[in-house]
């Protein structure tokens, strides 16, 4: 089992369910959310909002062992598939152009707020800062990866990690300014 099927022990008296049961019920939810990635993106991009959102969706209906305990489960899920697909997508075309034609991603006000750094970003860039940041900080990182990429508010953040809120927010902004400041670095 990978670090991407971790599932915590289930909660006392409730079973946990199919991802492919809770899917359909947020569609729009991450279809808006993948919108929101692709803001800033120029017309006749190879990966669409709803290309991205289906291709969640294979990538977690194959996965027919997965269970999820909540909707806030089934994000985070959904948040670790979304990124790995932008990063894969940013590389093939890398590789494609030799560079020339990154993907690069609109930072969400969250992130944007936390001062330095440009607002758009490229993806790859981002993915290797929050591969380094979660070699020392992996619950900071996966934090920000729920909140940037998977959209969920500060009280969904704490349920899927079975943390407090306020925890979140202190490590969220912690992770925030680490990140303004790599990313006005790597600039």
């Amino acid at each position: 089992m990978s670090a991407d099927d971790h599932q915590d022990p289930e909660p006392a008296g409730e079973l946990p369910v199919p991802v492919d049961e809770l899917l359909p019920e947020l569609y729009e939810e991450l279809r808006g959310l993948a919108q929101q990635l692709f803001a800033s993106e120029r017309r006749g991009h190879t990966l669409q909002p709803t290309a991205l959102v289906h291709e969640v969706f294979l990538q977690l209906s194959a996965r027919a062992a997965l269970r999820a305990e909540s909707r806030e489960h089934v994000l985070a899920l959904a948040a670790r598939s979304m990124r790995r697909i932008l990063v894969d997508s940013a590389r093939r075309r890398g590789a494609a152009k030799r560079g020339g034609d990154r993907l690069r991603v609109t930072l969400s006000g969250a992130l944007r707020d936390a001062g330095a750094g440009p607002d758009e970003i490229d993806v790859l860039t981002l993915d290797e800062l929050l591969h380094d940041f979660a070699k020392t900080y992996p619950r900071h990182a996966e934090i920000v990866e729920l909140r940037f990429f998977g959209g969920l508010e500060v009280k969904e953040t704490a349920q899927a990690l079975g943390v407090s809120a306020s925890t979140v927010m202190s490590d969220w902004r912690f992770a925030r300014a680490w990140l303004a400041q790599a990313l006005g670095d790597a600039s």
